[in-house]
């Protein structure tokens, strides 16, 4: 026989209603009853019923997720974190790939809506340039995250870094490291991140009194090492005199190091170099490479529970609330290529 709500609710004496809030972990259950619940369904083998629960709330447990690139060490980790916690409502998580496409995203985002999905969680593409398709999913009442990749001029619930803060602190480091002439390499002129954290070096080299050269600061059309030995090259073609380089990616910066290293340059004696993610390539190439942490699955676990946070305010037929933001707190992770000075 499958046991109901109101099964449940019967045999531990309270209410249907505390007995569904218990399971989506409401906060207004207290502790001990939602204890008291999870250990009775267990014990009876509970499952949810999940096409009477839609008919019921009009709710799917689906949430679509888009990313911008799947082979990537960062994203993975915020879609462990996602999933981690998506599970534990009984939430499944359908995983696309924009592949750095606004024309695959637009597509994307209309065929997750299609699925009446209870949210959509989005990184934008790189090449994302207008946000009609954003406002959709706002028209049709779907919560929205945005994580990581944002777009400030689009409302939605928002789970991210400091990117500029982050960039400064990489960018000071070097200086502190005693270098003079820091270059860097960025990402795409159109994703925020990439301006973020391209204003975050400027802004540690102005804090410090160094100079802007705007020669030194190359785009990366692609997160790849040979995108960064290519830089590299024109690099210290252009600018020998270069003892610093701040990467918007790890990849970026181990092929600037392998350039450098070909060059008979030494890392980081002659040039120190720090990256931006932290993945886990950083620490098994010669010299490790410093880079940024990003904490990809805090990030993941906090796009969930900012959705579940604006569902349950849905669900109370509260007014609309203001859209969240999270910032997560990020990280410099010291390696041989970019410590000069050991204490």
């Amino acid at each position: 026989m499958n046991l109901t709500l109101k099964d449940i609710a019967q045999a531990l004496g309270i209410s249907i209603a505390t007995v569904s809030k218990a399971l989506k972990n409401y906060s207004d259950v207290s502790p001990k009853t939602k204890a008291r619940v999870l250990e009775y369904v267990t014990q009876v083998n509970f499952k949810p019923n999940f096409q009477a629960s839609y008919l019921r709330t009009q709710k799917t447990k689906l949430v679509g997720v888009i990313l911008p690139d799947i082979n990537h060490d960062f994203f993975n980790k915020i879609l462990k974190g996602i999933i981690t916690a998506a599970e534990t409502q009984d939430y499944n998580v359908l995983v696309l790939c924009s592949n750095e496409s606004f024309e695959k995203e637009v597509e994307q985002i209309h065929d997750l809506l299609q699925r009446k999905v209870d949210g959509i969680f989005l990184s934008i593409a790189k090449n994302t340039y207008r946000y009609e398709h954003l406002e959709a999913i706002k028209a049709a009442n779907v919560p929205l995250v945005l994580f990581d990749r944002i777009a400030k001029v689009v409302n939605s619930i928002r789970v991210a870094i400091d990117d500029q803060q982050a960039a400064f602190m990489a960018t000071e480091h070097l200086i502190q490291q005693g270098c003079k002439n820091i270059a860097h390499f960025r990402g795409d002129l159109i994703p925020q991140m990439s301006i973020d954290r391209f204003l975050g070096y400027k802004r540690a080299l102005e804090h410090y009194g160094l100079p802007f050269h705007k020669e030194w600061a190359f785009i990366c059309a692609e997160n790849s090492i040979e995108n960064g030995k290519m830089n590299a090259e024109i690099l210290l073609k252009s600018a020998p005199e270069i003892d610093g380089l701040f990467t918007i990616t790890d990849l970026a910066a181990v092929g600037a190091i392998s350039y450098f290293k070909e060059q008979g340059r030494r890392i980081p004696k002659d040039i120190a170099v720090i990256g931006f993610s932290n993945w886990a390539i950083a620490p098994l190439v010669t010299p490790t490479l410093s880079s940024v942490e990003q904490n990809g699955y805090l990030m993941g676990l906090k796009v969930v529970e900012l959705f579940f946070k604006a569902l349950e305010k849905s669900n109370e037929n509260e007014e609309p609330p203001i859209y969240e933001s999270a910032i997560i707190p990020s990280q410099l992770i010291i390696r041989d290529s970019s410590l000069r000075i050991k204490n």
